[in-house]
């Protein structure tokens, strides 16, 4: 883990609704895993306690009546390139459920993990990764601390590395190059998750906290958090609303993701920015979505 120093920081950002206005915030000083939680330290965490993982649970058929117990399989959500250009506003024509789909088998059944052992772990749901904080003795970062460490001590800057997408002409993050969805150049090699530590770290040492996977916070999501926080002028260590609220899906409870995925271009979704927030269904686990962890500094 790495220290990230107590201070002040302007949050939030200007490109979207849900991330403005900017506002300062105060949080204290904690440590943050250095790289997204891996499937070899996952692993460890399975075999030490026999957890299941969400992905790997049949859905109970209380919790979707009418829906015939054939389709109530175990299985996951996991990206699937379109043949050919799709409008940007049908995301399900890239997205799918696959049953067998988990963490052991990012794109289903007939993957697995065996040259993965480095890549963040994926298919965890916010229960999954908080079950993995409590038995680590950690805990899930809050928005503002997580992004107070992405931010690396740069204040104002568009990425957690400066101005510049890619300075010098060098790619900082594993993002999407080419045409979303249907064409990846992987001018950066990944087509979908890469090893930790493959691009440089932000300024406290931090490795992918822009691309590579979607990270899970401890706050619940509402898309006017940014808005009350400003209107009280200076906010210390905020831990977020007490409940959630999407109005496009006002039924689903989310909490807050940060940092974007080797999904994101600003072609479609530019959340690899520190300042962009993203919400995710708390029962639902991708193959873009990791975490990591904090301690608070009291507790080493």
């Amino acid at each position: 883990m790495v220290w990230i120093p107590s201070g002040a920081f302007a949050m939030g950002s200007m490109t979207s609704p849900e991330s403005e206005p900017i506002h300062e915030v105060r949080v204290d000083g904690f440590f943050m895993d250095e790289t997204e939680v891996t499937n070899a330290e996952f692993t460890k965490f399975v075999e030490a306690t026999g957890y299941v993982t969400v992905a790997e649970r049949v859905p109970a058929a209380e919790d979707f009546p009418g829906v015939s117990p054939d389709l109530l399989v175990a299985g996951s959500v996991v990206f699937t390139a379109p043949a050919e250009a799709v409008p940007l506003g049908a995301p399900l024509r890239w997205w799918s459920f696959v049953p067998g789909a988990n963490w052991r088998h990012p794109e289903g059944p007939g993957s697995d993990l065996a040259e993965r052992m480095d890549h963040p772990v994926v298919h965890v749901a916010w229960e999954d990764a908080a079950a993995y904080a409590r038995w680590a003795g950690k805990r899930l970062p809050t928005e503002a601390e997580w992004e107070r460490a992405a931010r690396g001590g740069l204040e104002g800057k568009r990425y957690v590395w400066g101005d510049e997408f890619r300075p010098d002409g060098r790619l900082m993050a594993n993002t999407f190059q080419g045409t979303f969805p249907h064409m990846n150049t992987l001018e950066d090699g990944f087509a979908a998750t890469a090893p930790v530590r493959s691009f440089p770290p932000n300024g406290y040492g931090l490795h992918d906290m822009a691309g590579n996977v979607w990270e899970w916070t401890a706050d619940w999501y509402r898309p006017d958090t940014h808005a009350h926080h400003a209107r009280e002028h200076s906010v210390e260590n905020p831990t977020g609303p007490m409940d959630s609220l999407d109005p496009a899906e006002p039924g689903i409870p989310k909490r807050v993701q940060k940092g974007g995925s080797f999904l994101c271009t600003d072609q479609y979704c530019s959340r690899y920015e520190p300042g962009m927030r993203g919400a995710g269904a708390i029962d639902t686990g991708t193959n873009h979505v990791g975490f990591r962890c904090v301690v608070d500094a009291s507790a080493r």
